[in-house]
């Protein structure tokens, strides 16, 4: 199972942020942002200080995406 933020990256057009704002406003890292971009897993308590920043919930930020089972039709 995969991690995606496109929710997260599509809120911040909505709201006209870009990462760096993002960031200060959440009190996390560039790394943090960078990793988040390439789709790898950061704590719950980043994804808390991001929901907190953007008054929004998990389900606003972020989506966990199946891995296709190998041999399924």
């Amino acid at each position: 199972m995969s991690t995606s933020y496109k929710k997260l990256w599509k809120l911040l057009i909505d709201k006209d942020m870009k990462k760096k704002d993002l960031a200060a406003a959440a009190g996390i890292s560039n790394y943090t942002i960078s990793k988040m971009g390439k789709g790898e897993n950061v704590t719950t308590d980043v994804l808390g200080k991001i929901c907190g920043a953007l008054d929004c919930t998990l389900d606003d930020i972020m989506e966990f995406i199946p891995d296709e089972q190998k041999g399924a039709k």
